[in-house]
């Protein structure tokens, strides 16, 4: 029960401000057309650490729309909403969950999905654990990794719930960060659910792993990562740099993935990107407790 406790509490810190209501900003007529353009990631923290991992994808940019790119650095998700109400950023990279935070506080429009392979998440069980389907996880320990996490929170959550498991109160999930793999792999706990990807890395090199740590379900894939554009631009504008992109996106994902920390996007593509395409997303929000993305469902 104090688990269950602290798991809610810290869901809630990591939401907060963002899972109460949709502020929405006055709807310019026509928008405008920036000199340049300003960028953030979401998940990359720091001016330094975008250069590191987003300079060559912004050289490319810059000369696909012969436009200047500018980065924003911004601290998490609560911050890159801040900034697109603010007028401080026109394009915003996010994961699935990212973007559904942010468009719940934000008029920002998805344009661009960022594909990613084998982007699913998995359930694993321990062999000689009893755990032979997921109803055998009632009762049980599971590890997960970060809270919010697309792949590795609420895409496992929500393998459990399409099951009739209620992952709040059905076993004890324990948010373990980075070091969930390895309490799995130690025998911390009876279960673990995350990134397909991340469990094929973890045990890339241990022959023994697919009998010794088997996988009992695989997800379906889930949404791809996606470009916000602020409403503040024209709508034209962002037609055309929805075009500039696709038409160029061999080097934008060449330039993207020569980065080792992007390598996750090696044999990704750029599509045109629609908000109903994160509704996925905000039902397992509704999973793990967070019940207030509905009413944003279809929207």
């Amino acid at each position: 029960m104090k688990q269950r406790k602290f798991f809610l509490a810290s869901l809630a810190v990591a939401t907060v401000g963002a899972l109460f209501s949709r502020t929405i900003a006055p709807v310019l007529a026509d928008g405008h057309v920036p000199d340049k353009l300003r960028f953030a990631v979401t998940d990359v923290v720091g001016l330094e650490e975008l250069r590191r991992d987003f300079e060559p994808f912004r050289d490319v940019l810059e000369e696909a729309t012969v436009k200047e790119i500018e980065f924003f650095p911004v601290s998490d998700r609560a911050a890159a909403a801040v900034a697109l109400q603010a007028d401080q950023v026109d394009i915003v990279l996010a994961g699935p969950a990212e973007y559904v935070v942010l468009r719940a506080r934000t008029n920002a429009e998805p344009f661009i999905g960022l594909t990613r392979l084998n982007y699913r998440s998995v359930i694993a069980t321990r062999a000689g654990s009893g755990i032979e389907s997921l109803d055998d996880l009632k009762g049980r320990k599971m590890a997960m990794s970060d809270i919010g996490s697309t792949s590795g929170h609420l895409g496992p959550s929500q393998i459990l719930a399409d099951a009739g498991i209620d992952p709040r109160s059905d076993l004890e999930v324990l948010m373990l960060g980075d070091a969930d793999l390895q309490a799995f792999k130690n025998g911390d706990v009876d279960a673990w659910g995350g990134s397909a990807l991340d469990y094929e890395r973890f045990f890339a090199e241990d022959s023994t792993a697919e009998a010794e740590f088997p996988i009992l379900v695989t997800g379906e894939s889930l949404p791809n990562d996606v470009f916000m554009a602020s409403d503040d631009l024209d709508p034209a504008f962002v037609e055309t740099l929805t075009q500039q992109m696709v038409d160029n996106q061999d080097a934008l994902i060449g330039a993207i993935t020569s980065v080792e920390a992007n390598r996750k996007y090696i044999g990704s593509s750029l599509i045109p990107a629609e908000d109903s395409d994160y509704d996925p997303m905000r039902v397992a929000y509704r999973a793990v407790g967070v019940e207030e993305f509905s009413e944003f469902i279809g929207d």
